[in-house]
């Protein structure tokens, strides 16, 4: 028979050589092993079970980051479910929409946000809710606390869903992209064995969990590895800078490394055990990069990935040079190339449109082939809307986007949903929506407005509050200014490269 392709299979059998080897240690000093998490985790799969959830199920969860919320995720996957993450900061508003995509089986959550959405839950015929609260306890964990714990893992196929992950796209709508156990499995064992995993490393873990950076990267390599995990719920500077001479791995987005460095205790001697510090999700700028090798010794290791690839291309860990301002080259076994629009593939320093094929990309949108069909070329490579440059040597350089998506704290903002949000507000006529550098958040928000005619347009500060009620924090803007018209081209479209050049300056100072 088959090896069974479920990826908690491989997951499990490390966790079973760790044994009684710590996994996780919380803030407070407190341990979970590896053999006491698989308890856990079959005690949480259990639960699936009793809830009905069956493999192939869509669980939606929207929780703040717990071990609860890890059992729940690695539960997910033994018993052949589709895990669904969502952000922590999605309205219920924009809950409305995942739920009628997704049609979950079960929806996890806080109990006051469960009280928000059962309308759209009843809707969209969800068969179960389940409530977590930040410190993980809530009726899931309850019912698995009772549960006689479940082991093996159901048998699932390299090419079986693992995940459903939400991602931006041209339409402003986010788009469910298949995350099979091929792909999170083929991910895991080459940064497990390119980022030169070592048997004591210790990963400071302040991610959070509903992206592919910290649940997908962060945390399955630690796993693998058989790794202590320092565990954080989120960025605190603080707990920071007292962990981390203890760890030997950082994961982080460049945000983490602008504060590290704005704090004038930070230096060599508290990152004198670190042997990998690694930047992802955002560009991470060239100074962010030398002035941490000035202070540190370290040189990040900036890489690039994206939901629909998970990790594809990373500065070299060994053997070769960590060149600011670039993301390195293609990991083993993935085939990159930068082509025009129409697929021509393009030379050494021509800028063109990155394509990405390997064991890592995507299965496709979810209920979607017309746009999975789009973004895909006949031979198999996806399109991946980043622009970029390829040396001769192959290291590639992310020069920018064609689509416009922003991307600020790690997070995907698709400018046309805070347009039309801010089109409907009363006395705005129209507006443009662009991402400029920041220093802290890679990309910062920021939105051009314009009155109607006759009117008085809202203030930058209504503006806010109207929009703080209608989108997540991410999404808002940090400046909104107000022009008499917006530059157009001679076919009467809105040129966002002037108003990014004109607004570039607004975060440095």
């Amino acid at each position: 028979m088959p090896s069974n392709g479920n990826f908690y299979a491989l997951l499990a059998a490390r966790m079973r050589a760790a044994g009684d080897e710590p996994a996780f240690e919380a803030a407070d000093g407190s341990v979970l092993t590896y053999a006491e998490l698989l308890e856990q985790v079959g005690r949480a799969a259990a639960a699936l079970k009793a809830l009905g959830i069956e493999p192939g199920d869509r669980v939606t969860v929207q929780v703040d980051k717990s071990l609860a919320n890890v059992f729940l995720y690695l539960a997910t996957l033994q018993i052949g479910a589709v895990y669904n993450p969502l952000n922590t900061a999605y309205t219920p508003a924009e809950l409305e929409y995942f739920i009628a995509d997704a049609q979950p089986a079960l929806i996890v959550a806080s109990a006051e946000r469960i009280a928000e959405i059962e309308p759209a839950a009843a809707a969209s015929k969800v068969r179960k809710l389940a409530t977590m609260a930040a410190d993980g306890s809530g009726s899931f964990m309850d019912l698995a606390a009772g549960q006689r714990p479940l082991r093996g893992a159901t048998r699932r196929t390299a090419g079986d869903l693992a995940a459903l992950i939400y991602t931006s796209g041209t339409t402003g709508r986010s788009k469910g992209a298949m995350i099979t156990h091929g792909n999170i499995a083929s991910n895991a064992r080459t940064l497990h064995a390119y980022w030169g995993f070592e048997p004591r490393d210790v990963l400071l873990h302040a991610l959070p969990i509903f992206h592919v950076h910290g649940l997908f990267v962060a945390l399955h390599t630690a796993f693998l590895n058989g790794s202590r995990i320092l565990w954080l719920p989120r960025f605190d500077l603080d707990e920071v800078l007292r962990l981390l001479p203890r760890a030997t791995v950082v994961m982080g987005v460049p945000t983490f490394y602008t504060r590290l460095l704005a704090h004038k205790t930070f230096g060599a001697r508290l990152c004198r055990n670190l042997r990998l510090v690694i930047s992802g999700s955002a560009p991470l700028l060239a100074e962010t990069h030398r002035e941490f090798a000035a202070r540190t010794g370290h040189a990040i290791l900036e890489r690039y990935g994206m939901t629909e690839t998970g990790m594809t291309a990373s500065n070299p860990y060994r053997g070769g040079e960590r060149v600011p301002g670039t993301v390195g080259y293609a990991l083993p076994r993935i085939s990159v190339r930068v082509a025009d629009a129409k697929g021509r593939i393009l030379g050494p320093g021509e800028v063109g449109v990155l394509e990405v094929k390997g064991p890592n990309v995507f299965k496709g949108y979810w209920r979607n082939p017309r746009k999975t069909k789009e973004d895909f070329r006949k031979d198999g490579y996806f399109i991946t809307g980043d622009l970029a440059t390829m040396a001769e040597d192959g290291r590639i350089t992310i020069v920018g986007r064609a689509k416009d998506l922003i991307i600020t704290g790690g997070f995907n903002v698709y400018p046309k949903e805070v347009e039309i949000e801010i089109n409907s507000l009363p006395g705005i006529a129209e507006s443009a929506v662009v991402g400029v550098p920041h220093p802290d958040f890679g990309e910062g928000i920021v939105a051009v407005v314009t009155p109607q005619p006759g009117a008085r347009p809202p203030t930058e500060a209504q503006i806010l509050e109207a929009l703080a009620k209608r989108l997540a924090k991410f999404k808002l803007p940090k400046r909104v200014f107000v022009a008499k018209e917006l530059p157009r081209n001679a076919m009467g479209k809105v040129q966002k490269t002037e108003i990014s050049a004109r607004y570039r300056q607004t975060f440095k100072g």
